[in-house]
This record gives structure tokens, sequence and C-alpha cells, in this order.
């Protein structure tokens, strides 16, 4: 089968950083759905372990996670899927990835695709949908209730494809004030047109961006990316007795500064639950499932901004140079090998 992997660590210029294999089918394991890949989109996570995880000696390895397609075969064990249904997923970090024609996956972290949308829309959502939907609802513990909140949702990089849906699914489900945060026009305007309620600029001191839009502080802080750089003036933007959600790898930064507020520290790693096989990771099934009935209900809808044609390794590769320029708004896709 086609797929796209790499034998050595190597900058996204150099031709060889991911390459165009023929590699032997999967076998799916008692639990595994066989997967037809049709779409996938590319996240921070494939350009990390692209960047820094070596492959075993002498071996390719394949990477991606997201992907929508069609069950060609299942596990002994299998029982929510049947071969020739659409799926959507994120697979797992400690399996081969998802840039090829063919892919195992357990069952448990596998939806039923939307069926009002078409494949590239709905590989756009799977890793996303279930960090921001751990992040709001499993750590930071928000009700899903639309019933009106005085509390309020900063959401730091909110036009990044994790912001995208967490914006929808915070004013869609929940009754927060939703802030999202953006730098230029025309991000600004797609957070807008998401659900937030109020835009303000990350690239200028939040907490006076907030006190410029009327809010001395809020209760919530979802940060996507450079928390690091924006740490004090996180603190500084919070009410007392507040939650953090982080996501990203910040430098260190002196966690101290949270005590006199009693800030509470949050991490969503969404890999965790099948890295270590855990009791409830059915969970990701269920929320895939949940998403897919409020997009065919009109609720929520794809994130995908751009296609970067089909699925090959000139293609991941412009796509992943894309990403590191940490200018990307909304999903990238690709589409059939």
């Amino acid at each position: 089968m086609k797929a796209i992997g790499y034998y050595r660590n190597l900058p996204i210029d150099d031709p060889e950083s991911l390459i165009d294999l023929e590699l032997p089918e999967p076998q799916p394991g008692p639990h595994d759905l066989l997967v037809e890949v049709h779409a996938v989109s590319v996240n921070p996570v494939d350009v990390k372990v692209r960047a820094a995880k070596a492959p075993e000696a002498g071996q390719p390895k394949v990477i991606g996670w997201d992907a929508s397609g069609v069950v060609r075969a299942v596990g002994k064990d299998v029982t929510l899927f049947r071969p020739g249904e659409r799926v959507w997923y994120a697979g797992s970090l400690v399996r081969p990835g998802t840039n090829s024609e063919l892919h195992a996956v357990d069952e448990r972290i596998v939806g039923h695709m939307p069926k009002t949308l078409s494949f590239a829309e709905a590989a756009a959502l799977p890793l996303t949908t279930i960090t921001a939907w751990e992040l709001l609802f499993d750590r930071l513990a928000v009700p899903q209730s639309t019933a009106r909140s005085d509390e309020t949702l900063l959401v730091i990089g909110a036009a990044g494809g994790v912001g995208s849906i967490l914006v929808q699914l915070a004013r869609k489900l929940t009754g927060l004030t939703v802030i999202g945060t953006a730098s230029r026009p025309e991000t600004a305007q797609w957070v807008t047109d998401l659900g937030a309620h109020h835009v303000i600029d990350h690239s200028k001191p939040l907490s006076q961006e907030l006190k410029r839009i009327g809010f001395e502080g809020v209760d919530y802080i979802a940060s996507l990316n450079q928390t690091h750089r924006h740490f004090d003036e996180i603190v500084a933007s919070f009410n007392p007795q507040g939650h953090l959600a982080l996501i990203d790898d910040p430098e260190i930064f002196d966690f101290r500064k949270l005590k006199m507020k009693s800030i509470a520290l949050h991490w969503e790693f969404m890999f965790t639950r099948s890295m270590f096989s855990t009791k409830d990771q059915i969970r990701q099934h269920e929320l895939l499932d949940r998403v897919a009935g409020l997009i065919d209900q009109g609720v929520l809808r794809t994130t995908l901004n751009e296609s970067f044609g089909t699925i090959n390794a000139a293609n991941l590769r412009r796509a992943h140079e894309w990403l590191e320029t940490n200018r990307a708004r909304g999903k990238l896709v690709l589409e059939g090998f």
C-alpha cells in the first residue's frame, strides 16, 4: 500500500524529511478496524514528531493523527462498526499513523462520520475536537448547559485548529461568555464567525485587552500556544480561583505565580486514553458520535480552511512547512492517494 513517512529526523525543506513509501497492508487486531483512508489533516503533533522522534533502526516511521475513511474489515471482537461504514478518528501516538492507504485503529477511539460532511471536511476535526471537548468538559469541568452564566472563558490562539472547535463548543454547549484571541484581521474575523462573543489581540498585553472590552478578569483560560510567552499576562488576567488549561509544550515557567489567586492548572493531552489503554477510552468514540450528531443538526461546523491536494510526500511537506509558520487558520487537509 502507499504511505508517507521518514527514516531520519530532518528539516522540512529537505526532500527526505517525508517520502513516499510502499508498505505491507496492516492486519487488524481483535478490537481493530481496518480503514481505507480517504482524507487526513495535519496537526502540530505531526510536525513535532517528524522533527524529533526517530524511527526504529532501518524502519520507516509513518505519522498522521487525523483521518476519515471507510471500514474495510473488522477484528474478531469488534462490536461498534461494520465493513462499509464511514468513520473519523485521531488514532494513537503509539501506533503507525494515518498517512497511509490502509490503517488499523482501535474501534473504541473511532466515531461514525457526520452524514452531512465530505471526507475532507470530516478529516479536519477529530484530533482537535477530542482535545477541545476533553479540555472544556473533562479537565475544566465546565457544565454542559446553555443556561446563561456570568463566567468567562478566554481562548488564547482561538483561530488555530483546537481553538476553532473549542470556540464553537463553548458558545453552543455552555453558557460561558467566550473571548478568543487573534492578531490579524482575517483570523479575528474567523474567530468571530465561529461564535466568539469578543475577540482580542494576543500580540498586546492580554490583561489590558480584556479591560479594553470591559472585563477585569476571566474565570477560565485555555492556553493553546505560546503559554510561556503569555504566562505573566495569563496570571494577571485571571479572576481569583480560576482554572487554566494547557495543551502546548511551554518553556519552563514559574507555576508558583498561580498560588496567590488559587488558580488550578490542568493539562490536556488527547492521546492519554489511547496510550495507556484507560478503562474509559471509549469516551472518545462516544464524544465523536455526539459531535457528529451536532454537526448533522447544524450546531457545529467543520474547521477545514484549506486543501493541500492529494495525500503524498510533496504535499505533506508543504503542509508541515505552512504549520511551522504558526500562521495557520483552521485546519489543512489532504484527500485521496
